[in-house]
């Protein structure tokens, strides 16, 4: 088992929250983390989940009964958003036993699950994610190079061969088009259409998000288009990053940029085998950059918000790290042995007045340019420098 760098914090946490809340995608060890921090709990705990059938009829039946009576113990619910309507009953079990660790919960879909627990668990709840494995979690045994190329799910990344892990993705997108999306929205979804919009976001991997032209290469609805990328974020497999705009009197890009959250689900949908074959692939930028994204995001401190900065006139900031309305770090991603920060990266740093600035190259380095700009790698970038961002 890989130790998660989220365990402490929740456990911490359980100390002063009566409930608790870990999201993330399916697969991504949420079952294995919460079960692990319940044996380090000086309470007895209980586990039920939803998608167990005489679990779910356990709870389903009479949830009250159920529930009330173990307000002494921890009570561990796996994908909690199979019944939304427990969060009013959890809101008065809580407010009649108000106790630290009354109720672990997990949940795959965001949007269900937020919204329930905001309406009746205010105040009573606390929120964590659960990411892909990062690299400042990996084992010494996995290198950042089979980590980029695997991903960060953990069956995929640790089975003895990329062909074994190859086959482990492809029974996971396959089973999440078939059933899992389905299922955590309720609603009815075109595995074809949805098949097809996930390869073409893997050929759009960070690039401005146009839905129109996603909606005319699909031959479906530009709404429809809407709703499936709605999923798809709300379970936790893509994501937006949003454009800094502020104003500065210049012509701002306003549409997001759209990324896999995982690369491994990405490479796997590029048809890639090996590390090789990534490396010779036309998105091998955009997937190095997806990738060092991704761990800035998972790694960044709370209140850490993440946003690229693009203009019209050619100015181009890849990750733009902001606390409030402070710009704190401006950074370049370049997947290059000669790293030579653009025109465009000095010029979005001059409009934001930033002087907090980095260039991430795959190679370990740690340097600072003429211009003040340190260039460095990734894993040092995370252990050197943005903690203290």
């Amino acid at each position: 088992m890989i130790d998660r760098k989220i365990q402490g914090l929740i456990i911490k946490y359980l100390r002063e929250f009566p409930v608790i809340v870990l999201l993330g995608p399916r697969q991504v060890g949420k079952t294995t983390l919460v079960k692990q921090i319940s044996k380090t709990l000086r309470k007895k705990t209980h586990y039920f989940d939803l998608e167990k059938t005489s679990d779910f009829h356990i709870i389903s039946r009479d949830p009250e009964s159920a529930l009330e009576k173990l307000h002494k113990d921890c009570v561990l619910i796996d994908e909690v958003q199979r019944l939304p309507q427990l969060f009013e009953l959890l809101r008065a079990l809580v407010d009649e036993h108000r106790k630290p660790a009354r109720f672990i919960l997990t949940g795959s879909a965001s949007p269900e699950l937020m919204k329930g627990t905001s309406e009746t668990l205010a105040g009573r709840v606390y929120y964590f994610r659960l990411h892909p494995i990062g690299l400042n979690e990996l084992p010494p045994n996995i290198s950042i190079s089979k980590h980029w190329f695997r991903g960060g799910f953990p069956k995929a990344l640790t089975l003895r061969s990329n062909e074994l892990a190859i086959a482990w993705l492809d029974a996971f997108i396959t089973t999440y088009i078939e059933r899992d999306l389905p299922f955590l929205f309720d609603s009815k979804i075109s595995a074809l259409s949805m098949r097809k919009l996930w390869g073409m976001l893997a050929h759009l991997h960070g690039s401005i998000l146009n839905i129109e032209q996603l909606s005319n290469s699909l031959g479906i609805g530009a709404t429809t288009v809407r709703r499936y990328l709605d999923y798809l974020e709300g379970a936790f497999l893509i994501y937006r990053l949003q454009p800094y705009y502020v104003n500065l009197g210049k012509r701002l890009v306003k549409a997001p940029k759209v990324y896999l959250v995982d690369s491994g689900i990405l490479h796997f949908l590029l048809d890639l085998e090996s590390e090789n074959d990534l490396h010779y692939h036309p998105q091998v930028g955009a997937s190095w950059e997806g990738y060092v994204i991704a761990q800035i995001k998972q790694a960044a401190p709370n209140r850490i918000d993440t946003y690229f900065y693009r203009t019209h006139a050619g100015a181009e900031c890849d990750l733009v790290l902001v606390r409030g309305n402070t710009v704190k770090a401006c950074i370049e991603i370049k997947l290059s042995k000669t790293p030579v920060p653009s025109k465009g990266f000095y010029q979005s740093t001059e409009d934001l007045k930033c002087n907090n600035n980095f260039l991430i190259v795959p190679d370990t380095c740690d340097y600072k340019n003429n211009n003040g700009v340190i260039i460095t790698d990734i894993k040092t970038f995370i252990i050197k420098y943005l903690s203290k961002i």
